[in-house]
């Protein structure tokens, strides 16, 4: 838990990476024996963070403008944003999940996801400053860890929201927008992002599974739960198109999802 700490509470975004990959090997060779959870009141409310970039609610974000080098570092820019949050979320998730009386397999994978994390994180970057661009030049939105924080005191609301809908719906536009990228030439880039959207697969497979061993053990039906969990923690329903082949891959079918769209939402 402690190590785990550290990489949220760490400012610099690079060495955040590098602690994460410090953590990982340290939980891999087992120097890190799994801890009790830790009250919540030593969890930071917010994470470290550099003093840029300026971070606004979501809907005062500027409209990202597609085409160009100016929307292409932005869009970058926005790529890097999510993944140096996606470290955060997933390490503060395992700091407060540690001790829940799940088997040992929970934690691997946890740990696993957040060295996946880093790796994205360092990936994206380096594909901002090839641009000539880094981190903070532009405004983010402050959205993606208000939604981990929100759900901070339940690991079946934190599964729900964050792999089941946060990480499902990259799933349903990272083709198109890799495909454009691609077209537009920039391989490196679009590769990085391929190296993304695969993984992220097994990120919204892991949430899938440990929501489901949890809904098993609790003698409840997985889809009713997650409908309560989503009405509850994520304003207004999903959006379509789904990419409905990457979600079944993960094991996200759509009686999950489906009844949540945002017209459908008031009927259940």
């Amino acid at each position: 838990q402690e190590m785990a700490l550290a990489v949220v509470t760490t400012p610099e975004p690079m060495e955040k990476a590098r602690l994460a990959a410090v953590a990982f090997g340290k939980w891999l060779t087992g120097d890190i024996p799994p801890l009790p959870a830790s009250p919540l009141s030593v969890f930071p409310q917010t994470p470290g963070r550099p003093q840029k970039p300026q971070l606004l609610p979501p809907q005062q974000m500027p409209r990202r403008r597609p085409g160009g080098e100016k929307g292409l570092i932005a869009l970058v820019h926005s790529l890097v944003h999510i993944e140096l949050n996606a470290i955060d979320m997933t390490w503060d998730f395992i700091a407060r999940f540690a001790g829940a009386s799940l088997p040992r397999d929970f934690l691997d994978e946890a740990v696993t996801v957040g060295l996946d994390e880093a790796r994205h994180f360092i990936l994206v970057n380096e594909r901002l400053e090839a641009l000539g661009a880094k981190y903070g030049d532009l405004p983010a939105h402050e959205g993606l860890w208000k939604a981990a924080y929100n759900t901070r005191h339940d690991i079946m609301a934190r599964l729900a929201i964050v792999p089941m809908v946060l990480e499902a719906r990259g799933l349903d536009v990272a083709p198109p927008m890799i495909a454009q990228v691609r077209k537009a030439g920039h391989d490196k880039l679009a590769d990085a992002m391929q190296i993304i959207h695969d993984d992220e697969i097994t990120h919204v497979a892991f949430g899938v599974k440990w929501f489901k061993y949890q809904c098993e053990r609790d003698g409840a039906a997985p889809e009713p739960v997650f409908h309560d969990l989503v009405r509850t923690y994520f304003r207004g329903g999903l959006k379509p198109p789904f990419n409905e082949q990457a979600r079944a891959s993960a094991g996200l079918t759509p009686p999950f999802y489906k009844p949540m769209v945002a017209q459908n939402i008031n009927k259940l």
